[in-house]
């Protein structure tokens, strides 16, 4: 059974720090494309980051490219983002997300909400 785990969400102040987590079961951690994603009320959903297997690139949405670190632990089928400087508009539901081939798996969501 495939599952996509995530944890870590809260209430921030502008300007704190939140890792969020994944915990991936039920795939081939190691070979897998995986991304965080968010949703803010009333938008869709958007990429945030991803993390190619192959070769580790990482890829980040401009907004949070100074910001965020995604990063993953292959021993513990563990994947992170790493926000620092949070802002309001940080603001959503993040998703992870893994693509394995051709197909799409999601997490159930985290919430993130920074304000003051």
């Amino acid at each position: 059974q495939v599952q996509l785990v995530e944890s870590g969400g809260g209430l921030e102040q502008p300007g704190g720090s939140l890792r969020l987590s994944c915990a991936a079961s039920g795939l081939p951690f190691k070979s897998l494309l995986m991304s965080w994603y968010r949703q803010a009320p009333g938008k869709g959903r958007e990429l945030v980051a991803f993390l190619t297997s192959m070769w580790g690139t990482k890829t980040y949405a401009d907004s949070v490219r100074t910001r965020f670190t995604i990063f993953k632990d292959d021993d513990k089928n563990t994947l992170s983002l790493q926000m620092n400087d949070l802002k309001p508009e940080d603001t959503a539901v993040y998703y992870c997300h893994a693509r394995d081939g051709t197909t799409d798996y999601w997490g159930q969501g985290t919430q993130v909400t920074v304000s003051s």
